[in-house]
């Protein structure tokens, strides 16, 4: 099916009439190059990027494309961490300067690249501050966020380098809680930066809320428990536990707090629906996108994801305010059942995290394959 920006009947185009940004959740030094990334912006509506370890992995795997910038850097003695952020950042400035139209176009709200901090560091509160600052410097382009993991150490992390006049893509949110710690870090750094002279309208961010591993770890539960109120309970609390979230950013940012910022020109950081492909083949493969419209979000989608929605996404105006009383009651249900919210949020956090641990080690391992081969044929 073929995407029309000019018109207005595609789903697509109707999500990002209802508000919702669409961005893809992916990224490499092919998709660039050979211009699909532009023609993605063309036709269909996609006005952001978002990238992780493992994206970077699956990209780096492809070597063709980076052959040449690896042996330069192996000639040149790079060791591999030094390899990895010259790979990486030169590929998230080069989508910068591809989507910088749509940056200039939307005054600074859209248009982004994220690029994550190593995720090595997620329990290090200073190490992370200081990786922001350095990827900030390097890629130095202002449609830049830095993605940093919502984790108990980054939550200051957060507001130092929102402090700093830096863009955040706060990621890895997966309980209520958590989510509202972020926001508070995110009120308590611009209000640094205001304290620090900074251009709060410079300043933008987003909240990552992950949706469909909740509901994987919830129906392997609801599985084992057996029982048909289990059973009835399956594939609900992705969509319930997400569209919560957007019911407390709709108490945060309604704050005398939030005004007093948004008064000097702040801007709201706005919720980013991610994990958005379905895991289960039995639900619709579009569940999470066509479920979560509301105002002033973001979807960031794998290519899958987003072919499915522009073919056959039924997407409503709204499908998340209102229904706030109806999603609590599934996640008490849930507990009801037997299913523990907080181990459940727990344990989605830690495996998150060690997933991209794991694919940057990946990662390492295989770019340092490539300087020992192309570092020896150059000697």
């Amino acid at each position: 099916m073929t995407e029309n920006t000019t018109s207005s009947s595609t789903p697509l185009a109707d999500l990002s009439a209802a508000g919702v940004s669409i961005w893809l959740d992916d990224l490499s030094r092919t998709m660039i190059s050979s211009g699909e990334l532009q023609q993605l912006i063309d036709t269909r509506h996609v006005v952001g990027v978002t990238t992780n370890p493992t994206i970077f992995a699956n990209a780096l795997s492809d070597g063709e494309a980076y052959t040449e910038q690896v042996q330069q850097l192996a000639a040149a003695g790079s060791d591999v961490d030094t390899t990895v952020f010259a790979l990486t950042t030169e590929d998230v400035r080069n989508a910068c300067d591809v989507l910088k139209p749509v940056f200039d176009a939307s005054g600074g709200v859209d248009g982004r690249v994220s690029i994550e901090v190593d995720p090595r560091l997620e329990a290090d509160t200073e190490g992370t501050v200081e990786m922001a600052k350095k990827l900030w410097a390097e890629v130095d382009r202002e449609n830049l966020f830095i993605k940093i993991p919502a984790t108990v150490e980054g939550l200051p992390a957060i507001s130092q380098v929102l402090a700093e006049g830096i863009s955040v893509n706060v990621t890895l949110i997966f309980s209520l809680d958590r989510y509202r710690g972020v926001m508070n870090a995110f009120l308590t750094g611009l209000e640094q930066a205001r304290e620090g002279g900074k251009d709060l309208s410079t300043i933008h961010s987003v909240a990552s809320f992950f949706v469909s591993r909740v509901d994987s770890e919830i129906d392997n539960q609801l599985d084992a428990i057996g029982t048909p109120e289990a059973t009835a309970l399956k594939g609900k609390a992705g969509l319930a536990n997400a569209r919560l979230a957007y019911q407390a950013y709709e108490e945060v940012f309604s704050t005398p707090r939030w005004q007093n910022l948004a008064d000097d020109g702040a801007n709201a950081q706005r919720p980013l629906w991610a994990s958005t492909g379905v895991k289960n083949p039995d639900y619709p493969d579009t569940l999470y996108v066509d479920g979560l419209v509301a105002p002033n979000t973001v979807n960031t989608m794998p290519h899958a994801t987003m072919e499915a929605t522009a073919d056959h996404g039924v997407i409503p105006a709204d499908s998340v305010t209102g229904t706030y009383a109806e999603s609590q009651q599934v996640l008490d249900d849930l507990e009801r059942v037997g299913v523990s919210y907080a181990q459940v949020v727990d344990t989605l956090e830690t495996e998150g995290l060690d997933k991209f641990v794991k694919s940057w080690a990946g990662l390492l391992d295989s770019v340092q394959g490539e300087l020992d081969r192309l570092g020896g044929e150059a000697r």
